[in-house]
């Protein structure tokens, strides 16, 4: 068994959490990264690994809950315990209530109930170690309604209301929990969602790890409930 610290990240394959997987493995966590391109997968953890990293990967569907379990089981065979997850996998397809119900679904399929599906199989592990990391990564439109983004919206006000929810139940057992809540970020997902922004004009995936970093060095008593993240030139 593994004993080095633990990171999970999902969606680690791009973005966001290729940034946070860089970065942790950087702090000497060993990440194990779920994504569903192992071609995608292999390219961060060479990259990791050329930086004398420790990163293993998971090529997985989430919301495919067969491959979920499985993944979920290889992580408890082979892990003891688990410092930081990160639930950072989502999609973003516009449109209200003029959508497909099975959009609706598949959004909330992969950035809330994928979430809940990890949250449920890993925090008894922290619970028992008393100690603990959790940090969702939501949305600034977890926070506000944006107009043609409902679905989006739906999942991600969820995320950031069940993160909540167990930020004050797992206090108790020494787990922080903590809702990151970025506005646009230079990702492929902030394209889709139509931003007016230049890459260089919006949030970078690194702001996200940095702010990540800074909360993992707080104090061990220290908890931080929600950040919120806007770029300069969305702010109104």
């Amino acid at each position: 068994m593994n004993t080095a610290k633990i990171a999970i990240i999902t969606g680690a394959s791009r973005g966001i959490g290729k940034a946070c997987a860089i970065g942790l493995a950087g702090m000497g966590y060993h990440c194990l990264l779920i994504s569903r391109s192992q071609q995608q997968l292999e390219e961060v953890a060479e990259e990791i690994h050329t930086n004398g990293g420790k990163s293993s990967l998971f090529a997985v569907d989430l919301t495919k809950e067969n491959e979920l379990e499985d993944c979920i089981q290889k992580i408890k065979k082979h892990y003891v315990s688990i410092d930081v997850l990160i639930n950072n996998a989502g999609m973003f397809v516009g449109g209200n209530l003029e959508m497909d119900v099975s959009e609706f679904r598949q959004q909330l399929e992969l950035n809330l109930t994928a979430n809940f599906n990890l949250l449920q199989a890993f925090v008894p592990l922290m619970k028992e170690q008393k100690s603990g990391a959790i940090f969702n990564i939501a949305s600034r439109a977890g926070k506000i309604g944006f107009a043609n983004s409902g679905a989006y919206s739906a999942s991600k006000f969820g995320l950031v209301g069940l993160s909540e929810s167990l930020y004050r139940e797992l206090a108790e057992y020494g787990i922080s929990v903590t809702a990151i809540c970025p506005g646009y970020v230079a990702t492929e997902m902030a394209t889709l969602a139509g931003t007016p922004l230049t890459n260089e004009e919006m949030i970078q995936p690194e702001d996200i790890f940095l702010t990540i970093e800074y909360l993992l060095k707080l104090a061990p008593n220290t908890r931080v409930k929600e950040i919120i993240i806007e770029a300069k030139g969305s702010i109104s």
